[in-house]
């Protein structure tokens, strides 16, 4: 059987007279700000108090675009009599987003909750070299990080809760008992 001709012209003409009747669903942006999802991935946010300096960030990167400067700094003794203890202090922090693939490494490798995921995507430059953005505008963005969701109410309680927890029962008991001894005559 062969086609009819002009077929294809008609059923194109036709989703198009389908489509032109729908409403339209464009947002008009950037007078409208989208709704991004809730784990959108938009810069890395830089909580600075957290980090230590550990550089496993810099080290996991696989674009090498975090750059990290610091300097050893000597602390005094906590107790008198205790020795003197060194620390390092953050000098520089940067990251280089011409070169960032947005991978997350450097967040799920940062032990101490130092980096996170802000749905900030509003940071064009005009100039490819401005686009190395230093701690401060990191940290500017930390302040966007969405909350955590909730926990599961039917998930198990997490295992370190639960020991200190038992841990806090025990100890509760054991003044009880003691205070219960303690008072009797």
């Amino acid at each position: 059987m062969s086609p009819i001709s002009g077929s294809g012209l008609a059923k194109g003409l036709a989703v198009t007279l389908r489509t032109m009747t729908k409403k339209t669903v464009t947002a008009q942006y950037p007078d409208t700000q989208p709704e991004l999802p809730p784990r959108s991935r938009g810069v890395i946010g830089l909580f600075e108090e957290n980090c230590t300096v550990c550089m496993l960030c810099a080290r996991e990167c696989p674009d090498w675009c975090i750059y990290i400067d610091s300097h050893k700094e000597t602390v005094p003794p906590a107790a008198p009599g205790g020795r003197e203890r060194s620390r390092n202090v953050l000098d520089r922090f940067a990251i280089d987003f011409s070169l960032c693939m947005y991978c997350g490494i450097c967040i799920e490798v940062c032990p101490f909750d130092a980096l996170f995921w802000s749905p900030e995507f509003e940071y064009a430059e005009t100039d490819i070299h401005e686009l190395t953005h230093e701690r401060d505008k990191l940290r500017e963005w930390m302040w966007t990080v969405p909350e955590p969701p909730a926990l599961d109410p039917g998930a198990e309680e997490p295992k370190e809760i639960a020991a200190a927890r038992k841990s806090a029962e025990k100890l509760a008991a054991q003044q009880a008992q003691q205070s219960e001894e303690g008072g009797t005559p």
